[in-house]
């Protein structure tokens, strides 16, 4: 279910998102986060591929891996790690925590304003806090038959 209610955006909207953000919109790029951002969802570096792919078979794994690494110095998007083999490639950008159900491998977003963090542990000298990112490993609870277990997310 997407997060955000607004239409799907054009490629000219990608490459204008991109000019904004001080990169040069080149066509796999546009089709890059056309892919992130006309599903805003959280997706992996090999799902962004096929949907890519789907439309232009021409773009490779390590453009791929490349394009994602300037959104993310650009900060156009956040990577979110579940764990060492799972990364998602999430274009909200605003602070926020996330659910991950370890059976589906789904990860959704926690309703903005659903949690409170109070106080962080004193850092190290000379450090300064980035950002916190809080991810609740779900599962369906025991019982719950399997086509239930969207109404669970």
């Amino acid at each position: 279910m997407p997060r955000h209610p607004n239409p799907i955006p054009s490629r000219e909207d990608m490459a204008e998102l991109l000019r904004g953000h001080g990169i040069t919109p080149t066509h796999q790029r546009i089709e890059i986060a056309h892919a992130l951002f006309s599903r805003c969802e959280h997706l992996s570096a090999d799902q962004i591929m096929a949907f890519v792919n789907m439309r232009h078979s021409e773009t490779s794994k390590a453009t791929v891996y490349n394009t994602l690494r300037l959104f993310l110095e650009k900060h156009l998007i956040r990577e979110v790690i579940v764990d060492p083999s799972k990364v998602f490639y999430d274009p909200n950008t605003s602070p926020h925590h996330h659910f991950y159900n370890v059976e589906s491998g789904e990860l959704i977003d926690v309703e903005e304003g659903a949690m409170q963090l109070s106080g962080l542990p004193r850092l190290p000298a000379g450090m300064v806090a980035d950002s916190v990112d809080i991810i609740i490993r779900i599962r369906p609870g025991s019982g719950q038959p399997l086509e239930n277990r969207a109404a669970l997310l």
